[in-house]
């Protein structure tokens, strides 16, 4: 792969992160699908009573390029309107998927903040978009996508693609 990310140490430095940052009442929104599996886990280890997935499907300005990509639903099970919360996922591109969620997000009600915490800011930004919080920061060719996958047996791994 020639790029040296461990996702599992990258998913503990987020977990320590977060935890340090995190305030009581505050929720986690995971985008699906690697940002869902990040905050199903981060919810699990901090010991958060739930977290929701949100789905960026129904908003993507991209259909040309990626058409209707199957998706975890949206399920958001505690009130948006006045919540603080916290948007996780897994890799940070071009910012178009965090538009897309906020606008999903806004249609369930409007929350009194929202952050943004990555496993990976790689850059390439098209959006003013940035993550308050995030694992790593790397370069990587437009050429490549790098993105989140679960492990046989538990943790996280990432595949790089040309």
């Amino acid at each position: 792969m020639g790029l040296a990310l461990n996702a599992n140490h990258l998913y503990e430095s987020l977990r320590y992160d977060l935890q340090q940052r995190i305030k009581p009442g505050e929720q986690l929104i995971g985008i699906a699908s690697g940002g869902a599996w990040l905050a199903e886990a981060l919810a699990r280890d901090l010991k958060l009573p739930s977290h929701g997935v949100i789905s960026s499907a129904l908003h993507r300005d991209d259909f040309s390029k990626r058409g209707m990509a199957s998706s975890m639903p949206t399920s958001l099970p505690f009130e948006i309107n006045g919540a603080h919360l916290w948007l996780i996922d897994d890799v940070l591109y071009t910012g178009r998927t965090i538009r897309a969620v906020l606008n999903e997000l806004f249609d369930h009600g409007r929350p009194a903040s929202v952050r943004l915490a990555v496993l990976v800011d790689r850059g390439g930004r098209e959006l003013p978009m940035a993550a308050e919080l995030a694992a790593a920061r790397i370069q990587l060719p437009a050429h490549q996508s790098l993105s989140l996958a679960q492990a046989p047996g538990g943790g996280f791994v990432f595949q790089l693609k040309e």
